[in-house]
């Protein structure tokens, strides 16, 4: 039988992840810099909550929307911490399986064939599939090193087309580290101010800013709350990635739709999660997220010697004030990003991921991740210098 006449065409024109490729090589022989994963365990006392509840007894199902305390204290928590106000009820709030799941439900709750929808690039490599098996046609809209990669509304309004049903917005970026100022999403509010767009925006980094920057959420702009679905979890700025756990926040009647393809095809998520982030959520109003400062501390710290050391090795790199990730440009070496990712990692055992696999737009950079210790991220800086040095 020759099952490849049996997969659907639009999976089989789907490339597969170009971060996966690289994150197989976790061993004792090699340094990564390509898991966007942060090296901090969950909190203690998060699991030390979440491991009471399950010793009390049955582990059921939730509610198709998720626990209402969890949805209660996500709607407080994006108003004290982004100004995003004004739903009507916990009915606005979706509980996802992480913001992944988030993304597919959006696209698949608001998208007919053929239906447009505008992503800006380099951008995180699940958004463009997304859309495709929803069966949208995504519109890319590239974002400049010069601009420091924030989205221009002069470009975005030059996409925009009687198709265009959505705008994904994804700040602070992966893999750029790119944010964007309130200036920078006023004008973008005032290019779709006076059509019926949705703008779908992933906020998973919203917390991991640097240099005195603060996260502006786009729902939180004068009139945007009610064509914005807020995108957003736990796994990056609450060390809680295998936890898979994230969520949707919106008008009421799209939540709805996407609440209608998520009991059919999930259910709802798990619950022994969804208990970690009732806490993760509690004791952070309680200390005022003192969890995830000392996190962002400690980012700090990495990421002011991650950029110094790629602009020290001739390695342009751009300063990216969110998410973990630095992107510096190896169009100097002579090679694309993929040949210097590959080469480094036979040659130095260093996992790094090319700019590539972010979009043709990411070409010429490569992606590293700094959620990893100093020692390591100094010895793979160590390791890249010599190999460049092997290479011009």
């Amino acid at each position: 039988m020759d099952y490849q006449t049996l997969v659907s065409d639009c999976v089989k024109s789907i490339p597969p992840s170009g971060i996966r490729k690289y994150f197989d090589f976790l061993d004792d022989q090699h340094i990564s810099l390509g898991v966007g994963e942060p090296d901090f365990p969950t909190p203690e006392r998060v699991r030390a909550y979440v491991a009471e509840k399950l010793n009390n007894g049955r582990v059921a199902y939730t509610s198709n929307s998720g626990e209402p305390r969890l949805r209660e204290l996500i709607l407080r928590y994006l108003e004290e911490r982004y100004a995003i106000s004004g739903y009507e009820s916990i009915e606005n709030i979706l509980i996802t399986v992480g913001a992944s799941q988030a993304i597919d439900l959006a696209m698949r709750a608001i998208l007919n064939p053929g239906d447009e929808v505008i992503v800006h690039e380099p951008v995180y490599v699940s958004y463009r599939p997304a859309i495709e098996l929803a069966q949208g046609k995504p519109v890319t809209v590239v974002t400049r090193h010069e601009d420091r990669f924030r989205l221009r509304a002069d470009a975005l309004r030059a996409a925009i087309t009687p198709k265009t049903k959505a705008l994904l917005l994804a700040f602070p970026t992966n893999p750029t580290g790119a944010i964007m100022e309130q200036a920078d999403l006023e004008a973008i509010a005032d290019v779709v101010r006076d059509t019926d767009i949705i703008v779908i925006t992933d906020e998973i980094y919203a917390e991991l800013t640097f240099n005195g920057k603060h996260h502006h959420s786009f729902a939180a702009l004068p009139g945007m709350r009610e064509r914005t679905i807020v995108l957003n979890g736990f796994s990056k700025a609450f060390s809680m990635t295998g936890w898979r756990l994230g969520y949707a926040a919106g008008p009421q009647e799209l939540i709805a739709a996407m609440r209608k393809v998520h009991q059919l095809t999930m259910l709802c998520a798990p619950t022994p999660a969804q208990w970690a982030g009732i806490a993760s959520l509690e004791y952070g109003f309680e200390d005022g997220f003192a969890d995830t400062r000392y996190m962002i501390d400690e980012y700090a710290v990495r990421r002011r010697f991650i950029i110094d050391a790629f602009n020290d090795m001739g390695l342009e790199c751009n300063e990216p004030e969110g998410a973990f990730y630095v992107f510096p440009s190896v169009k100097s070496t002579g090679l694309t990003s993929e040949e210097f990712c590959d080469r480094l990692l036979e040659s130095k055992k260093v996992v790094t991921v090319p700019g590539s696999a972010f979009g043709e737009a990411g070409e010429g950079h490569i992606r590293c991740c700094y959620a990893t210790s100093m020692q390591d991220i100094e010895e793979a800086m160590r390791r890249i210098a010599a190999f460049l040095k092997e290479i011009r």
